[in-house]
Protein backbone atom coordinates (compact mmCIF):
# COMPACT_ATOMS: atom_id res chain seq x y z
CA UNK A 1 0.00 0.00 0.00
CA UNK A 2 2.80 2.37 0.91
CA UNK A 3 4.42 1.52 -2.56
CA UNK A 4 0.97 1.79 -4.51
CA UNK A 5 0.24 5.57 -3.02
CA UNK A 6 4.29 6.58 -3.71
CA UNK A 7 3.55 5.17 -7.22
CA UNK A 8 0.33 7.65 -7.55
CA UNK A 9 2.27 10.69 -6.71
CA UNK A 10 0.39 10.80 -2.99
CA UNK A 11 3.18 11.39 -0.68
CA UNK A 12 1.30 12.34 2.53
CA UNK A 13 -1.01 9.75 2.30
CA UNK A 14 2.07 7.40 1.97
CA UNK A 15 3.90 8.60 5.01
CA UNK A 16 1.41 6.80 7.53
CA UNK A 17 1.35 3.19 5.11
CA UNK A 18 5.19 3.43 5.62
CA UNK A 19 5.18 3.84 9.16
CA UNK A 20 3.11 1.11 9.49
CA UNK A 21 4.90 -0.89 7.51
CA UNK A 22 8.10 -0.21 9.10
CA UNK A 23 6.36 -1.10 12.76
CA UNK A 24 5.80 -4.14 11.11
CA UNK A 25 9.09 -5.21 9.83
CA UNK A 26 10.47 -4.19 13.21
CA UNK A 27 7.98 -6.65 15.30
CA UNK A 28 10.36 -9.27 13.14
CA UNK A 29 13.38 -7.65 13.52
CA UNK A 30 15.75 -9.71 16.13
CA UNK A 31 18.10 -6.83 16.55
CA UNK A 32 15.87 -3.64 17.46
CA UNK A 33 18.35 -1.17 17.80
CA UNK A 34 20.28 -1.68 14.16
CA UNK A 35 17.82 -1.97 10.96
CA UNK A 36 17.01 -5.34 9.34
CA UNK A 37 17.63 -6.36 5.64
CA UNK A 38 13.79 -6.24 5.19
CA UNK A 39 13.65 -2.72 6.22
CA UNK A 40 16.76 -1.50 4.59
CA UNK A 41 15.26 -2.81 1.05
CA UNK A 42 11.99 -1.01 1.95
CA UNK A 43 13.33 2.30 3.02
CA UNK A 44 15.81 2.00 -0.22
CA UNK A 45 12.42 1.35 -2.65
CA UNK A 46 10.72 3.99 -0.46
CA UNK A 47 12.94 6.64 -1.35
CA UNK A 48 13.79 5.41 -4.84
CA UNK A 49 10.04 7.29 -5.38
CA UNK A 50 9.07 4.85 -8.22
CA UNK A 51 5.99 7.07 -9.24
CA UNK A 52 3.61 5.89 -12.25
CA UNK A 53 0.78 8.69 -11.30
CA UNK A 54 2.91 12.27 -10.62
CA UNK A 55 -0.41 13.66 -9.65
CA UNK A 56 1.32 16.56 -7.30
CA UNK A 57 3.80 17.56 -10.39
CA UNK A 58 0.92 17.84 -12.75
CA UNK A 59 -0.67 19.98 -9.98
CA UNK A 60 2.18 22.48 -10.08
CA UNK A 61 2.55 22.59 -12.85
CA UNK A 62 -0.69 23.87 -13.81
CA UNK A 63 -1.08 26.34 -11.59
CA UNK A 64 2.20 27.96 -13.29
CA UNK A 65 0.75 27.89 -16.45
CA UNK A 66 1.69 25.10 -18.04
CA UNK A 67 0.23 24.75 -21.37
CA UNK A 68 0.01 20.50 -21.42
CA UNK A 69 0.91 19.74 -17.13
CA UNK A 70 1.35 16.05 -17.86
CA UNK A 71 4.33 16.33 -20.70
CA UNK A 72 6.61 14.84 -17.82
CA UNK A 73 4.97 12.11 -17.31
CA UNK A 74 6.74 9.46 -19.02
CA UNK A 75 10.03 11.27 -18.44
CA UNK A 76 9.76 10.99 -14.75
CA UNK A 77 8.30 7.62 -15.34
CA UNK A 78 11.48 6.38 -17.18
CA UNK A 79 13.41 8.19 -14.59
CA UNK A 80 12.28 7.03 -11.56
CA UNK A 81 12.15 3.31 -13.39
CA UNK A 82 15.77 3.81 -13.26
CA UNK A 83 16.65 4.62 -9.82
CA UNK A 84 14.49 2.41 -8.40
CA UNK A 85 16.76 -0.46 -10.48
CA UNK A 86 19.74 1.38 -9.03
CA UNK A 87 18.62 0.66 -5.24
CA UNK A 88 17.38 -2.49 -5.92
CA UNK A 89 20.44 -3.81 -7.18
CA UNK A 90 22.69 -1.71 -4.46
CA UNK A 91 20.79 -3.58 -1.98
CA UNK A 92 20.58 -7.17 -3.68
CA UNK A 93 24.27 -6.85 -3.85
CA UNK A 94 25.26 -5.40 -0.33
CA UNK A 95 22.67 -8.41 0.68
CA UNK A 96 24.09 -11.08 -1.78
CA UNK A 97 20.61 -11.45 -3.29
CA UNK A 98 20.72 -13.53 -5.96
CA UNK A 99 19.20 -11.63 -8.88
CA UNK A 100 19.53 -14.26 -11.10
CA UNK A 101 16.72 -16.38 -10.04
CA UNK A 102 14.49 -17.29 -13.10
CA UNK A 103 11.45 -14.96 -11.84
CA UNK A 104 13.44 -12.02 -10.59
CA UNK A 105 15.66 -12.01 -13.44
CA UNK A 106 12.46 -12.46 -15.85
CA UNK A 107 10.44 -9.12 -14.20
CA UNK A 108 14.07 -7.34 -14.45
CA UNK A 109 14.82 -8.04 -18.11
CA UNK A 110 11.31 -7.39 -19.36
CA UNK A 111 10.76 -4.53 -17.30
CA UNK A 112 14.33 -3.22 -18.56
CA UNK A 113 13.61 -4.12 -22.11
CA UNK A 114 10.18 -2.65 -22.01
CA UNK A 115 11.85 0.72 -20.76
CA UNK A 116 14.22 0.79 -23.04
CA UNK A 117 12.75 0.03 -25.69
CA UNK A 118 10.55 3.05 -25.21
CA UNK A 119 13.51 5.24 -25.01
CA UNK A 120 14.59 3.80 -28.55
CA UNK A 121 11.30 4.61 -30.01
CA UNK A 122 11.48 7.84 -28.96
CA UNK A 123 14.96 8.72 -29.61
CA UNK A 124 14.39 7.52 -33.18
CA UNK A 125 11.36 10.12 -33.39
CA UNK A 126 11.85 13.90 -34.78
CA UNK A 127 12.42 16.23 -32.00
CA UNK A 128 8.77 17.73 -33.14
CA UNK A 129 7.24 14.22 -32.49
CA UNK A 130 8.29 13.67 -29.21
CA UNK A 131 6.20 16.25 -27.55
CA UNK A 132 2.99 14.97 -28.91
CA UNK A 133 3.58 11.08 -28.79
CA UNK A 134 4.36 11.72 -25.26
CA UNK A 135 1.26 13.45 -24.91
CA UNK A 136 -0.77 10.74 -26.18
CA UNK A 137 0.30 7.99 -24.41
CA UNK A 138 0.46 10.29 -20.78
CA UNK A 139 -3.48 10.78 -21.13
CA UNK A 140 -4.02 7.31 -22.36
CA UNK A 141 -2.33 6.01 -19.46
CA UNK A 142 -3.60 8.32 -17.06
CA UNK A 143 -7.31 7.89 -17.99
CA UNK A 144 -6.94 4.32 -18.22
CA UNK A 145 -5.06 4.54 -14.50
CA UNK A 146 -7.66 6.50 -13.20
CA UNK A 147 -10.38 4.52 -14.44
CA UNK A 148 -9.57 1.57 -13.59
CA UNK A 149 -9.24 2.71 -10.27
CA UNK A 150 -13.14 3.61 -9.88
CA UNK A 151 -14.43 0.39 -11.35
CA UNK A 152 -12.67 -1.81 -8.59
CA UNK A 153 -13.82 0.61 -6.08
CA UNK A 154 -17.44 -0.40 -6.74
CA UNK A 155 -16.62 -3.92 -7.28
CA UNK A 156 -15.25 -4.04 -3.59
CA UNK A 157 -17.16 -1.70 -2.12
CA UNK A 158 -15.20 -0.50 0.28
CA UNK A 159 -16.23 2.31 2.81
CA UNK A 160 -13.04 4.69 1.91
CA UNK A 161 -14.37 6.84 4.50
CA UNK A 162 -14.29 5.05 7.39
CA UNK A 163 -10.99 3.46 6.41
CA UNK A 164 -9.75 6.68 6.56
CA UNK A 165 -10.75 7.59 9.97
CA UNK A 166 -9.74 4.60 11.62
CA UNK A 167 -6.20 4.97 10.56
CA UNK A 168 -6.16 8.97 11.04
CA UNK A 169 -6.95 7.69 14.92
CA UNK A 170 -3.56 5.18 15.14
CA UNK A 171 -1.53 8.52 13.83
CA UNK A 172 -1.49 10.44 16.83
CA UNK A 173 0.74 8.68 18.29
CA UNK A 174 3.21 7.78 16.22
CA UNK A 175 3.12 11.93 15.17
CA UNK A 176 3.93 12.09 19.02
CA UNK A 177 6.82 9.34 18.85
CA UNK A 178 8.58 10.80 15.50
CA UNK A 179 8.54 14.70 16.50
CA UNK A 180 12.16 14.43 18.18
CA UNK A 181 13.56 13.05 14.79
CA UNK A 182 11.61 15.29 12.30
CA UNK A 183 12.67 18.74 14.27
CA UNK A 184 16.70 17.06 14.06
CA UNK A 185 16.89 16.71 10.21
CA UNK A 186 14.75 19.94 9.47
CA UNK A 187 17.32 21.81 11.86
CA UNK A 188 20.15 20.10 9.87
CA UNK A 189 18.40 21.10 6.26
CA UNK A 190 17.75 24.53 7.32
CA UNK A 191 21.44 25.08 7.95
CA UNK A 192 22.73 23.43 4.64
CA UNK A 193 20.04 25.27 2.67
CA UNK A 194 21.26 29.02 4.98
CA UNK A 195 25.32 28.11 4.93
CA UNK A 196 25.29 28.68 0.88
CA UNK A 197 26.25 25.05 0.48
CA UNK A 198 24.15 24.55 -2.15
CA UNK A 199 25.44 27.28 -4.33
CA UNK A 200 28.84 26.07 -3.78
CA UNK A 201 27.83 22.58 -5.05
CA UNK A 202 26.07 23.99 -8.21
CA UNK A 203 28.59 26.11 -9.10
CA UNK A 204 31.42 24.00 -8.77
CA UNK A 205 29.10 21.04 -11.06
CA UNK A 206 28.79 23.71 -13.93
CA UNK A 207 32.66 24.37 -13.64
CA UNK A 208 33.40 21.17 -14.08
CA UNK A 209 30.84 20.47 -17.46
CA UNK A 210 32.06 24.20 -18.69
CA UNK A 211 35.43 22.87 -18.19
CA UNK A 212 34.39 19.21 -20.23
CA UNK A 213 32.68 21.59 -22.83
CA UNK A 214 29.86 19.93 -21.98
CA UNK A 215 26.27 21.60 -22.30
CA UNK A 216 25.29 22.82 -18.95
CA UNK A 217 21.48 24.08 -19.55
CA UNK A 218 20.39 21.88 -16.98
CA UNK A 219 22.92 23.33 -13.88
CA UNK A 220 19.79 25.77 -12.92
CA UNK A 221 17.90 22.94 -12.32
CA UNK A 222 20.36 21.27 -10.07
CA UNK A 223 19.21 23.06 -6.79
CA UNK A 224 15.85 20.79 -6.88
CA UNK A 225 17.93 17.55 -7.95
CA UNK A 226 20.59 18.19 -4.96
CA UNK A 227 17.63 19.23 -2.37
CA UNK A 228 15.25 16.39 -3.25
CA UNK A 229 17.06 13.69 -0.65
CA UNK A 230 16.72 16.09 1.97
CA UNK A 231 13.71 17.56 2.11
CA UNK A 232 10.47 17.03 -0.19
CA UNK A 233 9.24 20.94 0.70
CA UNK A 234 12.71 22.38 0.13
CA UNK A 235 13.06 20.41 -3.53
CA UNK A 236 9.32 21.50 -3.89
CA UNK A 237 10.35 25.24 -3.29
CA UNK A 238 13.43 24.95 -5.39
CA UNK A 239 11.49 23.43 -8.49
CA UNK A 240 8.17 25.96 -8.48
CA UNK A 241 11.42 29.14 -8.20
CA UNK A 242 13.33 27.42 -11.23
CA UNK A 243 9.54 27.33 -13.05
CA UNK A 244 8.51 31.12 -12.04
CA UNK A 245 11.90 32.12 -13.40
CA UNK A 246 12.68 30.24 -16.53
CA UNK A 247 8.69 29.37 -16.98
CA UNK A 248 6.72 26.20 -16.35
CA UNK A 249 6.98 24.81 -20.11
CA UNK A 250 11.04 25.67 -20.34
CA UNK A 251 13.51 23.03 -20.55
CA UNK A 252 14.58 23.90 -16.70
CA UNK A 253 10.98 23.91 -15.38
CA UNK A 254 10.23 20.41 -16.79
CA UNK A 255 13.43 19.00 -15.61
CA UNK A 256 13.10 20.48 -12.16
CA UNK A 257 9.50 18.73 -12.55
CA UNK A 258 11.17 15.73 -13.35
CA UNK A 259 13.54 15.79 -10.43
CA UNK A 260 10.81 16.46 -8.43
CA UNK A 261 9.12 13.46 -9.30
CA UNK A 262 11.55 10.84 -9.42
CA UNK A 263 12.75 10.10 -5.98
CA UNK A 264 11.83 10.98 -2.69
CA UNK A 265 13.35 12.27 0.37
CA UNK A 266 16.06 10.05 1.08
CA UNK A 267 17.52 11.52 4.40
CA UNK A 268 14.63 13.17 5.70
CA UNK A 269 12.31 9.29 5.13
CA UNK A 270 15.22 7.50 7.23
CA UNK A 271 15.02 9.95 10.22
CA UNK A 272 11.25 9.53 9.99
CA UNK A 273 10.97 5.93 9.60
CA UNK A 274 13.90 4.73 11.61
CA UNK A 275 12.72 7.43 14.38
CA UNK A 276 9.44 5.71 14.77
CA UNK A 277 10.85 2.40 15.50
CA UNK A 278 13.91 3.40 17.59
CA UNK A 279 16.56 2.14 15.21
CA UNK A 280 19.53 3.84 15.53
CA UNK A 281 21.97 2.09 13.43
CA UNK A 282 21.00 2.28 9.86
CA UNK A 283 23.69 0.44 8.37
CA UNK A 284 23.92 1.01 4.29
CA UNK A 285 20.71 2.45 4.20
CA UNK A 286 21.47 5.79 3.08
CA UNK A 287 24.76 4.44 0.69
CA UNK A 288 22.10 2.52 -1.30
CA UNK A 289 19.91 5.29 -0.89
CA UNK A 290 22.31 7.87 -2.44
CA UNK A 291 23.05 5.82 -5.40
CA UNK A 292 19.34 5.60 -6.47
CA UNK A 293 19.06 9.76 -6.07
CA UNK A 294 22.91 9.72 -8.35
CA UNK A 295 21.19 7.42 -10.92
CA UNK A 296 17.86 9.29 -10.93
CA UNK A 297 20.03 12.92 -11.45
CA UNK A 298 21.92 11.00 -14.28
CA UNK A 299 19.37 9.54 -15.65
CA UNK A 300 17.17 12.46 -15.61
CA UNK A 301 19.44 14.40 -17.68
CA UNK A 302 19.60 12.53 -20.16
CA UNK A 303 15.86 11.93 -20.53
CA UNK A 304 15.12 15.25 -20.60
CA UNK A 305 17.30 16.08 -23.13
CA UNK A 306 15.63 13.49 -25.13
CA UNK A 307 11.78 14.84 -24.42
CA UNK A 308 12.36 18.73 -24.64
CA UNK A 309 16.15 19.88 -25.88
Amino acid sequence: MNFAANMLGLDNAATPLGLKAMQELQDLNPDKDSASNAQIMFLVLNTSGLTVIPISIMVYRAQQGAANPSDVFLPILLTTFFSTLAGLIAVAVVQRINLFDGTVLAYLVGLTSLVGATIYYFSRLPQEQVETVSNVVANVILFGVIAGFIFLAMIRRVNVYAAFIDGAKEGFAVVIKIIPYLVAILVAIGVFRASGAMELVVAGIERVFIVLGINTDFIEAMPTALMKPLSGSGARGMMLDAMQTHGADSFVGRLASTFQGATDTTFYAIALYFGSVGVRNTRYTVHCGLIADLTAIVAGIFIAYLFFH
